[in-house]
């Protein structure tokens, strides 16, 4: 006969050599099924947890595919210098400069605003209008790392991240020359990739 866990509920008691508690006893089980149990529910929480695995993987590769759908070659070609002349961004480098952008910038440029200053975001107009313009990859390399104000005169270097204030902007310390290549064109690519919000979607003057 099976000896129920739930006629020693509050007591413990030996059974074939065990003793079972209060706590054990409130499960209600036979005893020889108790063994089964704890297996069964460890297998279960095995069981969702690579499911969990399995569905952050898959998510990944979904994102990944989407935006390599997204960017195609006319969202990645941006503009190199003030000369005109363009260069296209390899995928890589787009999701380099996305991560990069959201790890540094995003906290006061976030899609292509300007937190301290609303009237200067990151909208191709108000890059263009900059002195000297920034709305291409040159520039804005430059910018991030001796950067200006907006109509060049004096330098903001201390109030601004920068490569050269890395000692006062920590972030900026690990940045690499290609590192800011790729955020430039994360920028330059913002109001193809997003052009209903990228910067409110205008530029507000």
């Amino acid at each position: 006969m099976d000896i129920l866990l739930s006629d020693l509920v509050f007591r413990k008691r030996p059974v074939g050599g065990m003793i079972l508690n209060g706590r054990s006893a409130l499960l209600g089980l036979p005893v020889r099924l108790l063994s089964d149990y704890c297996l069964g529910r460890t297998m279960l929480k095995r069981s969702i947890l690579l499911v969990a695995i399995a569905a952050t993987f898959i998510f990944q590769i979904f994102v990944q595919s989407v935006m390599a759908l997204e960017l195609d070659v006319n969202t990645r070609t941006v503009k190199l210098n003030e000369d005109g002349e363009t260069v296209t961004l390899t995928q890589e480098q787009a999701a380099t400069g996305k991560k990069k952008f959201n790890d540094t910038c995003a906290i006061c440029h976030l899609v292509g605003g300007t937190k301290t200053n609303p009237n200067v975001n990151l909208s191709s107009q108000a890059l263009e209008f900059a002195f000297p313009p920034r709305d291409n990859i040159e520039e804005l390399v430059l910018f991030m790392k001796e950067p200006m104000s907006y109509d060049g005169a004096y330098s903001i270097a201390e109030i601004h991240p920068a490569t050269s204030s890395a000692d006062i902007f920590p972030k900026m310390r690990n940045l690499s020359e290609d590192d800011l290549v790729a955020i430039a064109g994360h920028i330059l690519m913002g109001p193809k990739i997003n052009p209903y919000s990228w910067a409110g979607g205008k530029t507000k003057f």
